[in-house]
């Protein structure tokens, strides 16, 4: 699987984890590091260097909040947002290399979702 993603995402020169997070930022701009740490189950210590990259990368900007200077709001450059354009074509790709009926694989992310949960639920 990650070979698969690999392959995709080195054309965008970005790792997995840096494009779930632009994941999360194309469908929200302007989270806080938590609420993406939330999101995505990853916490601030693996967030900070991840998204460092992406602000070299000139993805992301970083800006801490006004209210409240704890917080680190994170927002897309324009680069980050014509990214997306590029990027659209990469969960189709995926898919087609699974070659597995959409229905089955719904299951499987309602199943995989469920046993999330079911852990989280444990902690």
């Amino acid at each position: 699987m990650n070979k698969v993603y690999r392959r995709l995402l080195s054309k965008l020169h970005l790792t997995y984890p840096q494009y779930l997070v632009m994941l999360v930022l194309w469908e929200k701009d302007g989270v806080t590091v938590s609420e993406l740490g939330e999101r995505l189950y990853l916490d601030s210590a693996t967030l900070t260097p991840l998204l460092k990259r992406l602000q070299q990368a000139g993805l992301v900007e970083r800006y801490r909040g006004k209210k409240d200077e704890r917080q680190v709001l994170i927002y897309l450059t324009d680069s980050g947002r014509q990214l997306q354009d590029k990027a659209r074509g990469v969960p189709e790709s995926v898919f087609c290399a699974t070659q597995c009926n959409l229905d089955w694989l719904q299951g499987m992310k309602n199943e995989l979702e469920t046993l999330r949960a079911n852990l989280i639920a444990h902690l």
